[in-house]
């Protein structure tokens, strides 16, 4: 099969395009026929080198999310998933390839009406923002600042969170993501510009905000953080620009709730389950991915570049079968 892989931690150079064995599923596990994989901002961080910390080596096939068709079952797992389109997270690597291998704990089936790059779109970043949401009680009269709005997880943050009757303003780098964030709904405000959290909270109506989604890090998040409200709530999840880590005495003194990307995670049971919801509220209309950059396995470097140059907009897909 062809398969992208990374045989040595780098640059997006070294994402190789090669010939690999069909993977074989284990016992609980399922084969897939991929059509589409996800791409998000952590698979660079693996790919740099941040995959040792979460014990993997080199090589590997980077991504962790695939829509497809089950073809093979391991031991333990029900036959009748066999020829089924599903959803499937794969861990921290395994996707970007014409068949992977996932835990039938983490597989989901699609509905006929569901398309394949809508179901890898909402794969991972709207498992995370619904976690998010949740966390921070996000609803009908809550003022959400949102950074990164026009990244993949900001993008469906926004649309949620309006949905949810809160009040959000999006931030975000350059005209043509802000124009996305008002296309969503939201105010927009660039937060590489001087005096960008007072235009934030003018749009709130000169009240602060009650709930932080910070998806920036560096810089834009610790602005960001200056702004929250006393007693707001935040969730910390963006790395571009370096998680954000709100200093534990002025929450304390703030009485903040504050979590990181830690925060968000969950047992695989849970996973699947806000899997299954993201895609029953596509369904519904209650959201939909923004998907603006579509690769091939060949661009999937060109893909992890513009995660990490922040060109690109809203979500990357890997599309295995063009």
């Amino acid at each position: 099969m062809r398969a992208v892989q990374v045989s040595r931690y780098g640059g997006p150079e070294v994402l190789e395009v090669v010939d690999l064995p069909v993977p074989d599923p284990g016992e609980g596990e399922v084969g897939i026929e991929v059509t589409v994989a996800d791409v998000i901002f952590l698979d660079t961080l693996l790919r740099r080198g941040a995959g040792e910390q979460w014990g993997m080596a080199v090589p590997y096939v980077p991504g962790g999310a695939v829509a497809g068709t089950v073809r093979t079952v391991g031991a333990g797992v029900d036959e009748r998933w066999v020829g089924r389109r599903v959803l499937a997270r794969t861990g921290t690597q395994g996707a970007s390839a014409e068949y992977a291998v996932a835990s039938a704990e983490l597989v989901v089936a699609l509905d006929d009406d569901v398309a394949d790059a809508d179901a890898a779109a909402l794969s991972r970043d709207a498992v995370t923002a619904l976690r998010m949401l949740d966390v921070t009680r996000v609803g009908v009269g809550d003022r959400v600042l949102i950074n990164a709005a026009a990244g993949g997880a900001g993008a469906l943050l926004v649309q949620a969170a309006l949905a949810r009757g809160a009040t959000v303003v999006g931030a975000a780098r350059g005209e043509r993501k802000l124009a996305l964030v008002r296309d969503l709904g939201a105010e927009a405000v660039d937060y590489t510009l001087a005096g960008w959290t007072d235009k934030a909270v003018a749009a709130f109506g000169g009240e602060r905000p009650t709930v932080l989604l910070e998806g920036a890090g560096g810089t834009p998040g610790q602005e960001a953080f200056t702004v929250l409200a006393d007693g707001g709530r935040l969730v910390a999840y963006g790395a571009a620009g370096g998680f954000l880590e709100p200093d534990p005495d002025e929450v304390r003194r703030r009485g903040l709730q504050a979590d990181g990307i830690a925060g968000v995670q969950l047992a695989n049971d849970a996973v699947r389950e806000l899997m299954g919801d993201a895609l029953a509220l596509l369904r519904e209309g209650f959201w939909a991915p923004v998907v603006r950059q579509r690769y091939g396995l060949e661009g999937v470097a060109d893909a992890h570049r513009g995660l990490e140059e922040r060109t690109a907009i809203a979500k990357s897909l890997i599309e295995v079968v063009e």
